[in-house]
C-alpha cells in the first residue's frame, strides 16, 4: 500500500491547497471567546480591527444616504397657483383737517367782560362765545329808540291834529270865501251905476282875494297832511331813519355778545377777560363740525393709480382698530420737488366721533380689484417689478425656471396671465434652489 501526502492528495483531487504561513495564522488566545474561533478566516479578521470596521460602516451608511437625498430631491415648501379675489390699494399716511376754519373776531372795539368756552370744546350756532362791555352800547341803542318814539309822534300828529285843522280852516275860509264874493258882485253892480266910490270897490275886491287865499292855504295844508303829501312824507322819511338807526344801535348792542357762527369745536383761543379787542382781530378759531377731510402725500409714482372717486379705508393711529370711509375729492396738479409727492385730499362725509383736527391716520386707498383670477403669493414671484418676471416651478422632481406674464398685483397677491396654469407649484423666493435641482414638495 502506498503511502501519499497531504500534498499529493490535493494534487490528486485536482486543486493546489497553499500551506498557511505562521504569520497568516491567528491564535486562539485572541479571539473573544470559543464560538468565535470557528467564524471563517476574514471575518475573524474584520472583528481583530472592529473600530476601523465600524467607521467603515458608518462612511457606507452617510454615503448611501447622501446619494440617496440626491436621486430623491430636497424638501421644499410650495405655493399652488389658485383662483382668488385680488385688491390693490395705494398705502399711505396724512393727517385729518376741516374743509375750511373760521375765524372769530370783534366787529366792535370793547373791553372784554368774560369768555364763556375753553379751547378743544364743542360749540352749538348761537352759542355765545365772549361777552364784551356794552354800556355805551345800550346808551346808544336807548337813545336811538327814543327819536324812533320822537319820529312815531310826528307822525301821528299830522294825521291826527294836522290834517283836522287844515280841513276846517278849508272850510272857513271857503265860508268867507263865498262872503266875500258876493259882497264883490254886489259892490261892482253898485260901482257900474256909481252908487259907491273906488276906494269901497277897492277894499271889498282886496277881502275877496285875501279869502281866496286863504282857501289856497287851507287845501295846501291838507294836501300836505294826506298820504303823499311832503310834510307826511317828510314826517315818514324821519320816521324810517330813526327806525334805521335804533335797528343798527341794537345791531352794534348784539356785537357786544360774540356768538358762535356754526357748530363746530374751537380749535384755539387767543383772548382773555379784560381785554381789549379791536375789529378784525381774530380771537378764536373754529373748526366746524360736520364734513372733516384727509390731507395725503402720495408718492409721484403711484399718481397713475388714483384718480377722484376712489374709495379709501382710513384709520385713525390712536384708534387702529376702528376704520371708516373716505373717498378721493382733489389730486394737486403740481408736484412738491423736494419730496417727490403730489397733494391728495379725501373728504370723510360721515366722520367718526373720535376724529380730531390734525389727528394722524393711515389710509389704504383702492385703485382696482379683480375677482377670481388666477394668482400666487407674492413671495413665489421673483423680480415682480421688472420686465420679466419669472419663477421655479416644480416638475417631475426638478426645479425648472419659469417667465410670467403678471396682470394686477394686489396686497398679498398677484394676478398671473400667462405662463402658469391653476394648480402649478410654485417654489418661493426664499428657497435657495437653483433650476435644474431635483426636489420634492413639503407636506403643507
Amino acid at each position: 500500500m502506498k503511502l501519499v501526502s497531504p500534498a499529493s492528495e490535493d494534487a490528486v483531487s485536482g486543486s493546489l491547497v497553499k500551506p498557511i504561513a505562521k504569520k497568516d495564522m491567528i491564535e486562539p488566545a485572541l479571539l473573544p471567546d470559543p464560538a468565535a474561533r470557528k467564524l471563517p478566516q476574514f471575518l475573524v479578521r474584520l472583528w481583530s480591527h472592529k473600530w476601523v470596521s465600524a467607521l467603515a460602516i458608518v462612511g457606507l451608511l452617510a454615503v448611501g444616504f447622501v446619494t440617496f437625498r440626491h436621486f430623491r430631491g430636497a424638501l421644499v415648501p410650495v405655493e399652488a397657483v389658485q383662483r382668488a379675489d385680488l385688491l390693490e390699494t395705494v398705502v399711505a399716511s396724512g393727517h385729518v383737517e376741516s374743509p375750511y376754519r373760521v375765524e372769530i373776531a370783534s366787529q366792535i372795539t370793547g373791553t372784554v367782560v368774560s369768555v364763556a368756552v375753553r379751547e378743544g370744546e364743542v360749540v352749538r350756532q348761537g352759542q355765545p362765545l365772549i361777552m364784551l362791555s356794552a354800556d355805551e352800547l345800550q346808551n346808544a341803542a336807548a337813545q336811538a329808540q327814543a327819536s324812533v318814539v320822537q319820529a312815531e309822534a310826528l307822525v301821528r300828529q299830522i294825521g291826527e291834529l294836522s290834517l283836522p285843522q287844515a280841513s276846517e280852516a278849508r272850510r272857513s275860509a271857503q265860508a268867507n270865501l263865498l262872503a266875500t264874493q258876493q259882497i264883490f258882485n254886489r259892490t261892482s253892480a253898485l260901482m257900474a251905476q256909481g252908487f259907491v266910490t273906488r276906494a269901497y270897490f277897492d277894499e271889498v275886491t282886496k277881502n275877496r282875494d285875501v279869502a281866496r287865499t286863504q282857501v289856497a292855504i287851507a287845501e295846501a295844508q291838507i294836501r300836505n297832511s294826506q298820504s303823499g303829501g311832503s310834510g307826511l312824507a317828510a314826517a315818514q322819511a324821519d320816521l324810517q331813519q330813526a327806525r334805521a338807526g335804533s335797528a343798527a344801535a341794537r345791531s352794534r348792542l348784539g356785537y357786544a355778545a360774540i356768538s358762535a357762527p356754526r357748530d363746530g369745536t374751537l380749535i384755539s383761543r387767543s383772548v382773555e377777560r379784560g381785554a381789549v379787542v379791536t375789529p378784525g382781530a381774530t380771537l378764536m378759531l373754529l373748526s366746524p363740525g360736520g364734513e372733516m377731510q384727509i390731507i395725503l402725500q402720495i408718492d409721484e409714482r403711484n399718481l397713475s393709480r388714483i384718480t377722484v372717486g376712489q374709495t379709501a379705508r382710513v384709520s385713525a393711529d390712536a384708534y387702529p382698530q376702528q376704520h371708516f370711509i373716505a373717498t378721493v375729492a382733489f389730486i394737486n396738479p403740481g408736484i412738491d420737488i423736494a419730496r417727490a409727492s403730489a397733494i391728495v385730499k379725501l373728504t370723510v362725509p360721515n366722520p367718526p366721533a373720535y376724529l380730531r383736527q390734525n389727528m394722524t391716520v393711515s389710509v389704504d386707498i383702492e385703485t382696482a380689484r379683480r375677482n377670481n383670477v388666477l394668482s400666487l403669493p407674492g413671495n413665489a414671484v421673483h423680480d415682480a417689478l421688472t420686465n420679466a418676471p419669472w419663477v421655479m416651478v416644480l416638475e417631475k422632481g426638478l426645479a425648472v425656471r419659469r417667465p410670467l406674464r403678471l396682470g394686477l398685483q394686489g396686497n398679498q397677491r398677484i394676478e398671473i396671465l400667462g405662463g402658469l396654469a391653476s394648480g402649478a407649484q410654485v417654489i418661493p423666493t426664499s428657497s435657495d434652489i437653483t433650476a435644474g435641482s431635483r426636489v420634492r414638495a413639503s407636506a403643507p
